[in-house]
C-alpha cells in the first residue's frame, strides 16, 4: 500500500509517503528556531506553526513520492503520545484528507513508530535488513526513555520506563544550565568529543542497583543544578566541556547499565533503538560494546532524520496495521498519553 502519513506530535510539522517498508518521500518542517529564544516548546506557537504549514507539506510529500493522490490507499496520522495541542492538527488534517479522496484512516502510536523507523528503507529497498523477532528495544528521546520487549509485529510488553525526566530531557536541562540553549543535546554530545577524560566529575548514576528496568533522571539534574552553583562562573566555563561530558557520561552509563540488566533478565541479545538520543554517536559505540559481549546485534535508524520525529516511521507502522486490517474510523481522537500496547489480530 502506498501511505500518506502525517506526524504533529511535538514541534517537527512532518508529512510521508511510505510504500511498506521503502520511503517515497519523507518531509520534515521544524520549529526548533521559533521556540529556541523560549528556552523549549510553546504549545500555542507550536500549533499555529503546524497549522500555516501543513498544507505545503502535504502537497510537497505527495509531488516529491512522484505518485498522485490517486495512488495514495491510505491516510495514516500519530494519535499520541504527544503534545495534545500539536497532535490535533496533524489528526484535523488527516480526516479532512481522509474524507476528501475517500481514503481509509490508520491511527497510529508514535512510540511505534520509533520502533519500526531501525527498518526503514529508501525507495530502492536498501537497506535489506530483515526482521527476526523477538528484539528487545528502547526509546531514547526527550520525551520518552523506555525499554520494550518487542516480540513480533505490532506485539510488545512494557519492561520499564522514565519514572520522571527522559534521558533527552535531561541532557538538553544540563545543556540549559550550561548556558548551551536549546534544544542541547547536540551540542553537550559536541564538547564530550572534544575532551579525553570523559568523567572527570562522576556525577550520580540514578537507579543503578534497582532491581527494575526504570529511570530516573531529574535527581541527576538536582544534583548537577547545586553542582555548577558552588563553583564560580569562571570555573564553569573554562572546563564546559569536561562538565558536559561528565554528565553524558553519567546518562549513558544508567541507560547501558541497564540495557545489560534487561539483556540478563529476557534473554534477548539482539536490540533495537530508536528516538533523537539514538543520534549519539558515543551512545551507539557503547551499546555495540555491549551487545557484542553477548554475541548480538543493535540496529539504529540508518539515518539521522528517521531519530527524531518523523512522519515516515508512522507510514511503516501503518503498513503493518493496515495488514491487519486495524484501520480507524473518522472519529479517532487525539491521546496524549498514548501507551504502547500489543494490537495485533
Amino acid at each position: 500500500m502506498n501511505i500518506l502519513a502525517i506526524d504533529t506530535s511535538c514541534d517537527e510539522t512532518a508529512v510521508a509517503v511510505t510504500n511498506g517498508r521503502k520511503i517515497l518521500s519523507n518531509i520534515i518542517y521544524s520549529q526548533v528556531l521559533l521556540h529556541q529564544k523560549w528556552g523549549g516548546v510553546v504549545p500555542s506557537l507550536a500549533k499555529r506553526a503546524h497549522e500555516e504549514r501543513i498544507d505545503g507539506i502535504v502537497a510537497l510529500a505527495v509531488k516529491k513520492s512522484s505518485l498522485q493522490w490517486e495512488d495514495i490507499d491510505a491516510i495514516a496520522v500519530t494519535q499520541g503520545p504527544g503534545l495534545a495541542i500539536a497532535l490535533g492538527v496533524g489528526i484535523s488534517k488527516a480526516k479532512e484528507l481522509a474524507q476528501k479522496y475517500n481514503k481509509p484512516l490508520l491511527g497510529i502510536n508514535h512510540l511505534e513508530g520509533h520502533l519500526y523507523s531501525v527498518f526503514a528503507q529508501n525507495s530502492k529497498g536498501k537497506p535489506e535488513r530483515e526482521i527476526v523477532f523477538p528484539y528487545l528495544s528502547m526509546i531514547i528521546s526527550g520525551g520518552h526513555t523506555e525499554f520494550i520487549l518487542w516480540k513480533n509485529h505490532l506485539e510488545y510488553e512494557m519492561l520499564g520506563s522514565t519514572l520522571d525526566d527522559a534521558a533527552g530531557e535531561a541532557l538538553d536541562k544540563a545543556g540549559k544550565l550550561l548556558g548551551l540553549g536549546y534544544p542541547a543535546g547536540a551540542v553537550v554530545e559536541r564538547l564530550a568529543e572534544t575532551v579525553k577524560q570523559s568523567d572527570p566529575y562522576e556525577f550520580p548514576r540514578p537507579m543503578l542497583h534497582s532491581k527494575d528496568l526504570n529511570f530516573s533522571f531529574s535527581g541527576l539534574n538536582t544534583s548537577f543544578y547545586y553542582f555548577l552553583k558552588k563553583i564560580s562562573e569562571e570555573e564553569k566555563n573554562t572546563n564546559i566541556a569536561l562538565l558536559a561530558s561528565s554528565f553524558q557520561e553519567a546518562v549513558f552509563d544508567t541507560i547501558i547499565h541497564k540495557a545489560e540488566d534487561a539483556i540478563k533478565k529476557t534473554g534477548v541479545h539482539n536490540l533495537v533503538i530508536g528516538g533523537g538520543v539514538s543520534a549519539n554517536k558515543y551512545l551507539r559505540k557503547r551499546f555495540r560494546t555491549l551487545v557484542k559481549k553477548y554475541s548480538g546485534i543493535v540496529y539504529f535508524p540508518t539515518i539521522k532524520s528517521l531519530t527524531g520525529d518523523n512522519a515516515a516511521m508512522i507510514g511503516i507502522t501503518a503498513w503493518k496495521k493496515a495488514e491487519n486490517g486495524l484501520f480507524s474510523t473518522n472519529t479517532i481522537e487525539r491521546e496524549p498519553r498514548m501507551k504502547i500496547i500489543s494490537t495485533c489480530k
